[in-house]
């Protein structure tokens, strides 16, 4: 669990995420920082990834290309891909 209060972006993706993914916990309770992808931190799988570039690309109105490679980066943590949302966001 995390003290460290989301930006309004953080909260609506990680809202976004445990709907989506039927995560067992509150958005809120998200670290920012922590990882999204692989065994530590959240431990979301490739599948999930894939998932929320869907949910990206449906609700900030752009795509995440599977083959690039600043996708590492980008789903590094909550707080990477709310920036990489906030600069690329069309709506």
């Amino acid at each position: 669990m995390t003290g460290e209060k989301l930006s309004a972006v953080e909260l609506e993706l990680a809202k976004a995420m445990v709907a989506a993914l039927n995560l067992d916990l509150a958005a809120e309770e998200i670290d920012p920082e922590m990882a999204l992808y692989g065994s530590e931190g959240l431990g979301l799988d490739s599948i999930d990834m894939l998932e929320m570039a869907l949910v990206v690309s449906r609700n900030y109105g752009f795509q995440l290309r599977s083959d690039s490679a600043d996708n590492v980066e980008i789903f590094r943590s909550l707080r990477s891909l709310s920036r990489y949302v906030e600069a690329n966001r069309t709506k």
